[in-house]
């Protein structure tokens, strides 16, 4: 899989994510017309400290608006529909923490609720969806230290609503580093909604390609930039993960449910085997094979399902995937010709395996009266005499 990575080690604002994806090659065209409405958009390049960038200019004003001034913009720009609600979720964040600091569910947006602010978010999230990402990774991110001055005066560092959409974000934090605000409330939250909307696979990846996006200061004592990788996953048929759980307290009904709704949610495999634990109690151990893109969700449903405190993971396993291939096969049984699909399994081209799939198997048998046993071993040897 493809995903994106950002690393604001240096901090995140909105015009910095904007820049770096497309410098990453997000489509340029679909930006402009997302933001059209409120923003005159100039892409310039640049560096800081050295380090090649893209720079972003606005041009725009300063304004004053609430969150329904901003959802009706929204609404009326030139962009996906997807692009509009993933805007809509970036500002509710801000709206939450605002009211949070303000105690008072009727806040004014003053710094983010201006024309940049809203091109920001708007064209950031368009970018980043024509980039079409399967996942994205947030860094540890970082925010400064020290004070700030905005419409409320002075404030520290990070600002109390950064510090708010932070906290709900459950992106890793770096407080200090370097003196001033490296992380604005806009960059938090775009990164936030980013993370939160696309859950990134744990694990090392291929980098294929990068974008710096460069901040509108250019300190002499780091360089004013965020990045962002294209990455590709190490993951494929050959690459799994593995999730255990144990259990003492589940009756057997149960535990066959929680296996139909794993396996229906997506694992690959899953088994229950029993052990002895601790106090000689009687127990499960639940297993579950799964790709590496889908083990939180399914970590998570095990939990739900059995009440476990935790679940094991162990990450990117290698297992052996033999090559396989389905053929319908023909047999007689007394008197009447039935089909039935076998799986071939091959190593380096030859079939090592055939196994006639149960299913078929079950519903001959109780057409022809026979058991499933010599339903599937008639199918079975009819497929390797036709080899």
């Amino acid at each position: 899989m493809q995903y994106l990575v950002f690393d604001p080690r240096f901090g995140a604002a909105g015009d910095m994510i904007l820049s770096a994806l497309l410098a990453l090659g997000a489509d340029r065209s679909a930006v402009s017309r997302a933001v059209s409405a409120v923003s005159n958009l100039t892409i310039e390049e640049t560096e800081r400290l050295g380090i090649p960038a893209l720079s972003l200019k606005t041009n725009t004003g300063k304004t004053h608006r609430t969150l329904e001034d901003i959802i009706q913009i929204i609404d009326a720009a030139d962009a996906s529909a997807e692009a509009k609600a993933l805007a809509k979720r970036v500002f509710n964040r801000i709206q939450k923490a605002e009211e949070t600091v303000h105690q008072s569910h009727h806040v004014h947006f003053h710094e983010v609720g201006a024309d940049d602010a809203i091109a920001d978010v708007l064209g950031s999230c368009t970018a980043l969806l024509s980039l079409q990402p399967e996942a994205v990774k947030v860094l540890p991110l970082s925010v400064g230290f020290g004070t700030l001055t905005c419409s409320h005066g002075v404030m520290p560092v990070p600002a109390p609503a950064t510090a708010e959409i932070l906290k709900d974000s459950g992106l890793e934090v770096l407080i200090g580093g370097f003196e001033g605000e490296l992380c604005t409330p806009t960059g938090a939250a775009l990164l936030s909604e980013f993370a939160a909307a696309y859950p990134a696979p744990e694990g090392a990846g291929k980098l294929i390609a990068l974008g710096r996006g460069a901040g509108s200061r250019n300190p002499q004592d780091h360089p004013n930039i965020l990045s962002v990788y294209r990455m590709e996953s190490g993951a494929d048929e050959h690459t799994i993960d593995v999730l255990e759980t144990n259990v003492d307290d589940i009756s057997g009904e149960i535990l066959a449910e929680t296996l139909s709704r794993l396996m229906d949610a997506g694992a690959r495999d899953a088994s229950i085997i029993p052990l002895i634990m601790k106090k000689g109690r009687a127990g499960h151990l639940i297993r579950v094979v799964c790709m590496p893109e889908d083990s939180a969700r399914l970590a998570k449903l095990l939990a739900r399902e059995t009440g476990s405190l935790g679940v094991r993971c162990q990450p990117m396993t290698k297992r052996f995937v033999a090559d396989r291939r389905s053929e319908t096969v023909t047999a007689v049984i007394n008197g009447r010709v039935y089909t039935a699909s076998v799986k071939h399994a091959l190593i380096d081209g030859e079939i090592y395996s055939r196994k006639a799939e149960f299913e078929d198997c079950r519903k001959i048998a109780e057409e022809a009266g026979v058991s499933v046993r010599d339903v599937k071993r008639i199918f079975e040897e009819e497929a390797w005499n036709c080899r």
